[in-house]
């Protein structure tokens, strides 16, 4: 064999080496980074909280309307308003105290913090404004709207639409509301559908409510307060310190809609349609304060509204 010939196979061998090592590499290389693996450690949060708490339901893309992050509220004086809404609204006993008569937040009724789909999304609300509103047979402002809130839901005295509450409330949905069509009914806006195949039962419900409901909200329904005693952890769903017979949720069917998309907290949508009905025939049955549009005797004596489904 010449010198040359063996120079060729030398070179030859290299390459071939090379080429080898170089595949191996970027096999290893791509398992690493394989998109379909699923690796526990990342799909499973390290939090003490119960499961049922920190699911969060798979959203398919343009399925719902996504709101901005709070990250990206503006570092400006309509920043430091719209940060000022967001704080009433999630915190209504201490930033909003003034105007609300009960002890519960407008998170109460509008689900993560006015975001969630099918629970009350301010989202869903905003862009429609004005509206002609069945509640009182005329077309409403937004304003109107929250001051109704207040009266009704948090059994207190309407701000007037000039307060502070008021405009950072508006700026909070405004803002929340962001690249939301204008006039458009957004799929996830308000409450969710329900169809009953039979009329709603409290003594059913009453079962329900021990199974499902009353480990949060208490056997009396009066919820659990947080520990520094300011409003609730888990709210009341009736009694003194609940919304008043004015409220839409006083409705059964409206209640039942709330309960079927968000209601036990962390796992909505494990409820029958009829056992949402059930609940909210149950909770319609107990006491909460009077409706502020009528006299105390009319609250005492005339049938109360709201029942059915």
């Amino acid at each position: 064999m010449t010198l040359k010939t063996t120079l060729i196979r030398s070179v030859q061998l290299s390459l071939t080496a090379t080429v080898l090592a170089t595949s191996f590499i970027g096999s290893v290389f791509a398992i690493e980074i394989d998109t379909l693996e699923v690796r526990p450690s990342l799909v499973e949060p390290r939090v003490s909280l119960p499961a049922n708490l920190i699911t969060v339901p798979v959203v398919n893309p343009g399925e719902f309307f996504v709101p901005p992050m709070v990250d990206d509220i503006p570092d400006d004086m309509t920043g430091d308003m719209i940060r000022f809404g967001r704080d009433i609204f999630v915190n209504t006993q201490v930033y909003g105290k003034r105007f609300a008569g009960n002890g519960l937040n407008c998170t109460s009724c509008h689900i993560s913090e006015g975001r969630q789909p099918y629970g009350g999304p301010l989202w869903g609300a905003y862009p429609n404004f004005p509206i002609l509103r069945n509640k009182s047979h005329r077309v409403v402002t937004y304003e109107e709207r929250i001051q109704d809130c207040f009266k009704f839901s948090l059994d207190g005295i309407a701000p007037t639409v000039d307060a502070p509450e008021m405009v950072a409330l508006v700026s909070y949905s405004k803002w929340l509301s962001t690249g939301a069509p204008v006039g458009v009914g957004l799929p996830g806006r308000g409450f969710a559908t329900i169809k009953k195949t039979h009329d709603p039962s409290s003594d059913e419900g009453q079962i329900i409510y021990k199974a499902q409901c009353a480990i949060c909200h208490g056997e009396d329904g009066k919820g659990k307060k947080n520990r520094n005693g300011i409003g609730y952890m888990f709210p009341p769903v009736w009694g003194g310190d609940s919304f008043n017979r004015a409220a839409g949720l006083s409705k059964t069917k409206t209640l039942a809609q709330f309960i079927k998309a968000n209601m036990p907290l962390g796992a909505g949508y494990t409820l029958t349609d009829d056992e949402a009905l059930d609940i909210a025939a149950y909770i319609w049955i107990n006491f909460r304060p009077d409706d502020p549009r009528t006299t105390f005797m009319m609250n005492r004596l005339a049938p109360k509204k709201g029942g059915g489904g």
